[in-house]
């Protein structure tokens, strides 16, 4: 089975410095029959504008992960784990027992894009901790790059959860396959641009899931940047 949601049918928020696009159930935005797929709990777009964000803040018992896509985002935290950070680079904060973090606009004259992932553990509990990498996004020009894994594999970041994260560009003419074995299924968030996914036409925003399927297809059409959950 195969759903197309629409960037139009996301939860909507705007504080003036914040403005926000929901595909799950966050904040003021409620909605009983999205409240996550699978372990995927959260999957937002945030901007912020210059120089603004959010203050030390708790979280406990969540995977987070932070993909920016324009701009520079500044984090620091609890464990010790900070910096700045761009698009390129990749954000790992285990919540687990517990951790404090901020964070901010790393510019006082652009604003930042970014997409904050939540996915929810298998353990609970588990010693908080930070990770932060670059992946270089030429590496994922017309093929997969793993990104997250429940092991580190491949150079990725590893979770307390047996999901992978992968991210693709794609332009005319390219194609990649992605197989999902029996049980497994799939989210796909198009973050930028256009992209053609198991035969629907997505625009950035836009989101497929993929249950009781066999494969994942992408296609480029025009270019576009995808992310690709496979989840329990």
């Amino acid at each position: 089975m195969i759903t197309l949601r629409k960037e139009s049918d996301r939860g909507k928020a705007d504080r003036g410095w914040l403005r926000a696009a929901h595909s799950f159930s966050f904040a003021s935005y409620y909605d009983p029959k999205n409240m996550g797929f699978g372990p995927l709990r959260v999957l937002n777009d945030d901007w912020f504008g210059p120089g603004r964000g959010f203050g030390t803040h708790p979280h406990e018992n969540m995977e987070i992960i932070t993909f920016p896509l324009s701009g520079s985002l500044a984090h620091s935290d609890s464990t010790g784990g900070g910096g700045t950070l761009s698009y390129g680079d990749v954000q790992r904060m285990s919540a687990g027992d517990g951790v404090e973090h901020s964070e901010f606009n790393g510019s006082k004259e652009e604003w930042l894009h970014l997409l904050q992932i939540w996915i929810e553990p298998n353990v609970t509990d588990a010693p908080a901790r930070y990770e932060d990498r670059r992946f270089d996004p030429e590496a994922r020009r017309g093929k997969l790059q793993l990104l997250v894994s429940p092991d580190g594999r491949d150079g990725s970041l590893d979770i307390h959860q047996d999901a992978t994260l992968s991210a693709t560009i794609l332009t005319d003419g390219q194609k990649i396959t992605q197989p999902l074995m029996p049980g497994r299924r799939a989210y796909v968030h198009l973050a930028t641009g256009t992209m053609t996914i198991n035969g629907h036409a997505l625009s950035a925003g836009d989101a497929l899931t993929l249950i009781d399927e066999n494969e994942v297809v992408l296609e480029g059409n025009g270019e576009g940047e995808a992310l690709v959950f496979d989840l329990p």
